[in-house]
């Protein structure tokens, strides 16, 4: 059966704020919402940092891969994990069922964001020592590249962010 394209899919950055801005871009559109990283951790039954530690970062993106591309949702929000880039076949399906948003932030404002890399359980396919700035570099053209729509939310609110995003959808 064809699925229908009636979800919202988010992508970017770690910190861009997929996860919050998801939940009030739902409120306004009157959609579900899906945080992917949640699904994953629901059914790993482990944190993210924890299955990054188990599998390594390539393992890992092996099983959010998995994960994303049986994701089944209707007028959904999914915020995806900011590594969701990484695997292909994911991101294909995830354009099969929505309109791929990518939140765009400068790199500037990803610093002044993002404070614990391993905190948040953000995948750093350099290996531990991979500087944010390669982190960004490395992820930027991958958004730009899965992009339906794109929206800068540099310096916005989440409020304000989210009413660009739905205006952009319109």
């Amino acid at each position: 059966m064809e699925q229908e394209r009636n979800n919202i899919v988010l992508i970017g950055m770690p910190s861009a704020g997929k996860s919050t801005l998801g939940i009030v871009l739902a409120k306004i559109l009157n959609y579900q919402f899906v945080d992917a990283d949640l699904v994953i951790q629901n059914q790993c039954d482990k944190t993210l940092q924890k299955l990054i530690d188990a599998c390594g970062p390539e393992g890992f993106i092996q099983v959010e891969n998995e994960i994303l591309r049986d994701i089944e949702a209707e007028n959904s929000i999914i915020a995806t994990g900011g590594s969701a880039v990484y695997s292909d076949e994911a991101m294909k399906h995830l354009a099969e069922i929505g309109r791929v948003v990518y939140l765009q932030i400068s790199y500037e404002e990803l610093v002044s964001r993002l404070h614990d890399l391993q905190e948040r359980g953000v995948v750093l396919k350099g290996g531990i020592g991979m500087s944010l700035r390669e982190l960004y570099d490395e992820r930027k053209p991958l958004y730009e590249q899965y992009a339906e729509i794109t929206v800068n939310i540099d310096d916005l609110s989440i409020t304000a962010a989210a009413r660009k995003v739905a205006d952009a959808l319109r």
